[in-house]
């Protein structure tokens, strides 16, 4: 805790340094993540259509349909952009922190990766509000995000834990959007505290989570068991049956 304070005191007092400027273009695929995040930051996102896209990049449509099939893939192609900026961003001396403050540095990351497209990510997060359909959708991108943010935490995934963590985190990380959004401070002293509060509540939830875990793994082997049991009962009852009506056919 005492470290976890400090580097948060330490992060609002220091001078942050300039969000990277966007990379130039390489390929179609950039332009057109480019031209969808340009327009996001200037209009509703649900009023942007594939050919307004596909102009702003220069691109034609057939190009457009080349790289990408729906609007929901360049936005997911916009967060793989922003994964890479985060675990490009990794470093050796994060080995000796606690799980917790791993995690609050990468998440951290992550909202500085996303400062110059503030704009438009608030156009997103109103549209995936208004849309249920669209939330769902967006849910799906940023659980596969979170998956490489805890996976660069140090944090296991796996099994019905995993998915609890991962899916909680995709919850937290829309209301730390929120956050961040309403978050003035160029030292994101709110967006911090929410974090460090989330990360706090996230803890406890999981250490309880892994408890109910260990303690039903013995009956889910058991219920496994049973079950197989019962396969291997109804398999051997059927092929004594077939045997039974083969026989008889014979007979007869």
């Amino acid at each position: 805790m005492a470290r976890a304070a400090k580097k948060t005191a330490d992060r609002k007092t220091a001078d942050r340094k300039t969000a990277a400027p966007k990379a130039k273009p390489s390929d179609n695929r950039d332009r057109i993540v480019d031209a969808l995040m340009d327009l996001a930051a200037e209009q509703d996102f649900g009023d942007i259509t594939l050919s307004m896209i596909a102009e702003r990049a220069g691109l034609s449509l057939a190009d457009f349909r080349d790289c990408f099939p729906s609007k929901g893939a360049v936005l997911a192609a916009f967060n793989r952009r922003i994964d890479r900026v985060v675990l490009d961003g990794a470093t050796a001396d994060m080995a000796d922190e606690t799980t917790k403050e791993r995690l609050f540095d990468v998440l951290m990351r992550r909202f500085d990766a996303l400062a110059p497209y503030k704009a438009a990510v608030e156009s997103i997060a109103a549209w995936a509000r208004r849309e249920p359909l669209a939330a769902a959708q967006l849910n799906r991108i940023v659980v596969n995000s979170m998956r490489f943010m805890l996976e660069a935490a140090g944090v296991d995934t796996e099994g019905p834990v995993g998915a609890l963590k991962l899916q909680g985190l995709a919850l937290a990380w829309a209301r730390l959007v929120n956050v961040w959004l309403a978050d003035e401070d160029p030292g994101m002293a709110a967006t911090m505290a929410e974090l460090d509060r989330t990360l706090r509540r996230g803890d406890m939830l999981v250490a309880r989570a892994e408890d109910v875990d260990r303690l039903t793994s013995p009956l889910r082997s058991l219920a496994r068991g049973v079950f197989s049991v019962g396969l291997r009962f109804v398999g051997d009852r059927r092929a004594r049956r077939q045997e039974a009506t083969e026989a008889s056919a014979n007979d007869a």
